[in-house]
């Protein structure tokens, strides 16, 4: 329901959008060379080949990868480039204005809808679920390469770069990511794995399970709830709350929430300093550009923390198949041992105090960096 109100909010950037779009296609839009540096984008026409392409693609993948029927990959194909296109509107618009990207809450409206849809036209069951889990897989990938764009694009308007330049290099981050992103969850799925009580948490993997197992095996979805959901989400809009920010408040764990809790406390302070509104503003957006670092920097270590457990996991293996038949109970303890000192370590009282200090600092340092900021001058 934050969704649809999302886009109903941003229909008129929708339809100018559209309106911008067919006048720089159909050569009525003319481009001025000495505009602003933030509006100087890509071509339209070039934009719009690329989307042909896309799409022609998507359509194959669906027709001889996922359903093989040609009427099921029409409709997903439809199903997915409308769907991606409305909400990836909302998705941008939401990180731009509170830079929190709906991408879960827009996935499971996007299952929802195909699920609905694909039982429409007959394709039910095993096979109904793989292709709404296929078309909720694309759009939220539209979704998140969305909301890391608009976000590079905040950066790159406050270190000066030109949005044409940054969407160029776009395309090799995009190839970069695609060859990427799937090693890294084979490697964190070989590590710590997406069930059992180790495993990473993953609430989005266990609200699609419940949303699509009832509505392709013919069982009654929970409806009410949904209900319930949307009409909080309408309540909390009336009171001027945003229904997004709440919601993601609510599905995130709590372990995953604290840290937002406390950069949204940092935020608020920061920006909330001094009466002068541009200095303000000034050393929000100087937070925000840090933030930013420390959010890719947490990513990038979490991936080498689960390769360094990688490869140890690869040495215990190797360790007890060297010893075979001679290998007893407390052998294997202790080559589990020998090899395990990060993870052993990482549950000491010393190590917890640790990350709890470093927490502190980090904030100390957002702060302090944050309230040095000066506005531009005019």
């Amino acid at each position: 329901m934050a969704g649809i109100i999302g886009i109903i909010r941003s229909s008129h950037i929708i339809k100018s959008a559209f309106g911008l779009a067919a006048k720089e296609i159909t050569g009525k839009h003319k481009v001025d060379a000495a505009q602003k540096r933030t509006q100087r984008d890509l071509s339209m026409k070039f934009i719009a080949i690329g989307l042909g392409i896309a799409l022609a693609l998507v359509f194959l993948f669906f027709q001889l990868g996922v359903v093989h029927n040609l009427t099921y990959a029409v409709v997903g194909l439809l199903v997915v480039a409308i769907i991606a296109f409305l909400f990836t509107t909302v998705a941008a618009n939401a990180i731009a204005i509170v830079g929190t990207n709906p991408v879960s809450g827009m996935t499971l409206m996007t299952l929802i809808l195909a699920s609905l849809i694909m039982v429409a036209v007959g394709l039910t069951g095993t096979s109904g679920m793989v292709a709404a889990l296929v078309i909720g897989g694309v759009v939220c990938t539209a979704l998140s390469m969305a909301g890391g764009f608009i976000t590079d694009l905040k950066i790159g308007y406050w270190l000066g770069s030109t949005p044409s330049t940054q969407q160029r290099w776009k395309f090799l981050g995009t190839l970069v990511s695609a060859a990427t992103v799937g090693g890294v969850i084979m490697i964190l799925n070989k590590t710590y794995g997406f069930t059992g009580p180790h495993a990473l948490v993953a609430p989005q993997a266990n609200a699609m399970a419940a949303v699509i197992e009832p509505l392709m095996s013919g069982q009654s979805a929970p409806w009410i709830l949904y209900g319930f959901g949307a009409l909080i989400a309408i309540i909390l809009t009336l009171l001027k709350i945003p229904a997004l920010a709440f919601a993601l408040g609510m599905f995130i764990p709590l372990e995953l929430n604290t840290p937002l809790l406390v950069g949204g406390a940092i935020a608020w302070f920061v920006k909330s300093r001094s009466k002068d509104e541009k200095l303000n503003t000034a050393r929000h957006e100087k937070g925000t550009l840090l933030a930013s670092g420390f959010i890719a920097g947490g990513a990038l270590m979490g991936v080498v923390a689960a390769i360094i457990k990688f490869f140890q996991n690869a040495q215990i293996e190797k360790d007890l198949a060297s010893l075979g038949s001679n290998s007893t109970e407390a052998t294997v303890k202790q080559i589990e041992q020998n090899h395990s000192w990060m993870v052993s370590w990482a549950d000491t009282n010393f190590a917890i105090w640790l990350g709890g200090f470093m927490l502190i600092l980090i904030s100390y340092y957002l702060i302090r960096s944050s309230l040095k900021a000066k506005p531009e001058e005019e």
